[in-house]
């Protein structure tokens, strides 16, 4: 199954995953703005929170693996705050703390490399060791592997039948689904494996069906 690597991507993409046998990271792309390469949500205490990683003028000529992170703006800290105040008092967080702080800390500076990081993390924290490999070349219809590279598109309107699980604020505003994996994996700690293996798979799509690169 075929992939973008993106930052802490939507739980649905995790779904996919998590029930593939091999996994094929696109990694020969152009890059493509308002996508979930340099976005994710997570559920704050008002809602619905963006997080943004900021980078160095790109544009739609650029290999997304040139794609430099803007280190100017103090963006890891004001994430690392961000999600603290979302889910310090989720019950796994502090479980992940550590690690999850390591990540930043060292955290490279080419936009692929960190996004590939997070989700080793996330696989570590799964407790899940897929077969993954990249792409070497960019084919914009896959023949050989089913396609789901439009999950990475953060504007589709694209609905998605997840099980409600316990969110932190969920009182307050309600279930919130296809969040940051961070979400489920806060909430849910080792069971967030067995969530993600019970839920439906999205349909695989021809990349023909997304915006050209």
């Amino acid at each position: 199954m075929l992939f973008y690597p993106s930052y802490f991507s939507p739980i649905i993409q995790y779904v996919a995953m998590v029930q593939a046998e091999r996994l094929i990271m696109e990694t020969a792309d152009n890059y493509q703005k308002q996508t979930y390469r340099t976005r994710c949500y997570i559920y704050g205490p008002n809602g619905k929170q963006l997080l943004n990683i900021p980078v160095k003028k790109a544009n739609h000529k650029q290999k997304t693996k040139e794609v430099i992170i803007e280190e100017a703006f103090g963006w890891k800290q004001q994430h690392l705050k961000s999600v603290a105040a979302a889910y310090r008092s989720s019950p796994f967080y502090e479980y992940y703390e550590d690690e999850f702080h390591a990540l930043f800390e060292n955290a490279p500076t080419n936009l692929l490399d960190f996004n590939l990081a997070c989700q080793r993390f996330v696989f570590d924290c799964l407790q899940y060791e897929p077969i993954v490999t990249n792409t070497t070349h960019f084919e914009k219809a896959s023949t050989e592997f089913e396609d789901f590279r439009y999950l990475v598109d953060a504007k589709a309107e694209i609905t998605y039948n997840l099980t409600p699980y316990t969110q932190v604020f969920a009182s307050k505003h309600g279930f919130i689904p296809n969040l940051s994996i961070l979400d489920l994996l806060f909430n849910e700690g080792p069971n967030a494996l067995t969530y993600l293996q019970s839920q439906s798979m999205p349909q695989g799509v021809l990349f023909t069906s997304h915006r050209p690169n």
